[in-house]
């Protein structure tokens, strides 16, 4: 079934099953061909649930070859590691009731090939992140809240082994030498693990779930995240190849209104997303995701965000979606939409319009390329058509709370002007915050390029101006 090695070099990375046996007098289990034999003992003591677990956890993993598992399917491998663990039980004989026994397998199929206690974690919809503090601390995001877990590991020693294996996973090592990994799990999902030194309570693990479904912008009006007015505008944006900033804090939903813009995209237009951790679910026939790369062990290899957006010049984009705009790839993005690939999209790290524009220009100023603060401005404001604002609420809620169109540039700034602004009104008897996402009533700049694309009386309808 599956082969073992002959014997595990100290170096490895991967380590599974660290404790001891839990008592001498479980006898021996040795495999002969595909059968698990054990010697007779009429007196083994029944054991209990965790001790039984660790017991036929420290067996399975003699007879198992880890690398040989990691090659394989797992969704393949739950049979054959049940039916295993079901010999293990009966060689050992263990006194489990038939409820137990299937607890017990479920864990150890966890434990073994998957991510041990968090795997129904992953399996519940509703979380959307899930943050290991450390071996019994850990906590989820539900609904925009963040709440205690009632999960925990056995040890340290577990949740490292966890650590090791998702960074394995992807071809990278995490250990004192390199103590912080960016990794994804085979479903797309986001993986950030600091351990010791770094993680003075032991290893800290983060996983931003991947959705399985992405969010429209016809969900995110009934999710309350926009008006349908809002709505309307923003897709004739994207239709018109007005270039779009999205701006909001960690958490607040940028990735997820992103993807939503994407889908009134023409089918026809070529896009290329570059990413550092991949997210993005974009649809479209024509497209190409690239995604940066760390260095090697040796500290080499290393592809940024700004040498894949110049690469992606040359590869006939319309559209450059920019997962993050976060450092030195923002002046390249600056000059890809203002020569030629208007329509062009990303998210930034800002907690206003007026913020995200001040975080572009510091972000050009760091990369040293010698333009005046008023040359940079212009280049932003001649870029950047629209900059939407979401923001995660203290009642979970993920709301956009402004639409801003860039009008050019004044003495000391790039002027903006609010499509849509929130207005808070209070709370409601549920904690439930209310508001009102309003209109300016103001016709926006971009109205004429709408026309080209014949949107522009969707645009006017949506400020409220009759047409």
């Amino acid at each position: 079934m599956f082969g073992k090695r002959a014997h595990q070099d100290e170096s490895d990375d991967l380590v599974v099953g660290s404790e001891e046996p839990v008592s001498p007098s479980i006898p021996a289990v040795t495999k002969v061909g595909t059968t698990i034999v054990s010697p007779i003992n009429e007196n083994v003591a029944t054991l209990r649930v965790d001790q039984a677990k660790t017991a036929v956890f420290n067996t399975l993993v003699d007879e198992i070859d880890l690398a040989e598992l990691n090659k394989r399917e797992t969704k393949n491998l739950h049979p054959e590691i049940r039916e295993v663990i079901e010999e293990i039980i009966s060689a050992k004989k263990l006194v489990l009731s038939s409820g137990e026994q299937q607890q017990l397998a479920d864990e150890i199929c966890n434990d073994v090939l998957g991510l041990g206690p968090l795997e129904p974690l992953l399996q519940d919809e509703s979380i959307t992140e899930i943050m290991v503090n450390d071996a019994k601390t850990v906590f989820v995001e539900r609904n925009g809240l963040i709440e205690r877990a009632n999960v925990q590991f056995k040890d340290e020693a577990r949740l490292m082994n966890v650590c090791t294996r998702i960074a394995t996973a992807v071809g990278r090592r995490i250990n004192e030498t390199n103590p912080m990994c960016d990794a994804r799990l085979p479903d797309g999902s986001r993986v950030n693990i600091v351990v010791p030194p770094l993680s003075l309570r032991g290893a800290s693990l983060t996983i931003r779930k991947f959705k399985k479904k992405s969010m429209t912008l016809e969900s995110l009006v009934d999710l309350g995240g926009m008006t349908t007015d809002c709505a309307t505008l923003l897709k004739a944006a994207a239709a018109s190849k007005v270039s779009i900033l999205v701006s909001g804090g960690t958490g607040s939903g940028k990735t997820t209104l992103l993807n939503a813009l994407s889908e009134h995209i023409d089918e026809r237009e070529r896009l290329i997303t570059i990413e550092d951790t991949a997210e993005l679910q974009l649809c479209q026939p024509n497209i190409v995701n690239m995604e940066a790369r760390q260095s090697n062990l040796e500290g080499v290899g290393a592809v940024s965000q700004r040498d894949l957006l110049r690469n992606a010049l040359r590869m006939r984009p319309d559209r450059i979606i920019l997962g993050e705009v976060r450092g030195e790839e923002a002046i390249d993005m600056l000059q890809a939409m203002n020569t030629g690939h208007e329509g062009s999209m990303g998210t930034i790290h800002a907690n206003s319009p007026h913020d995200a524009i001040v975080r572009l220009e510091n972000m050009v100023a760091m990369g040293n390329f010698g333009l005046s603060e008023r040359n940079v401005r212009r280049q932003i404001a001649s870029a950047i058509g629209l900059i939407v604002q979401v923001s995660r609420l203290k009642d979970g809620s993920r709301r956009v709370v402004n639409v801003s169109e860039t009008t050019g540039t004044d003495v000391e700034a790039v002027a903006l002007q609010d499509l849509f602004a929130f207005h808070h009104l209070g709370e409601d008897t549920q904690g439930k915050v209310t508001g009102d996402l309003r209109s300016s009533g103001v016709r926006p700049n971009f109205t004429r390029q709408a026309s080209y694309f014949n949107r522009d009386n969707e645009v006017l309808r949506a400020m409220g101006i009759e047409v």
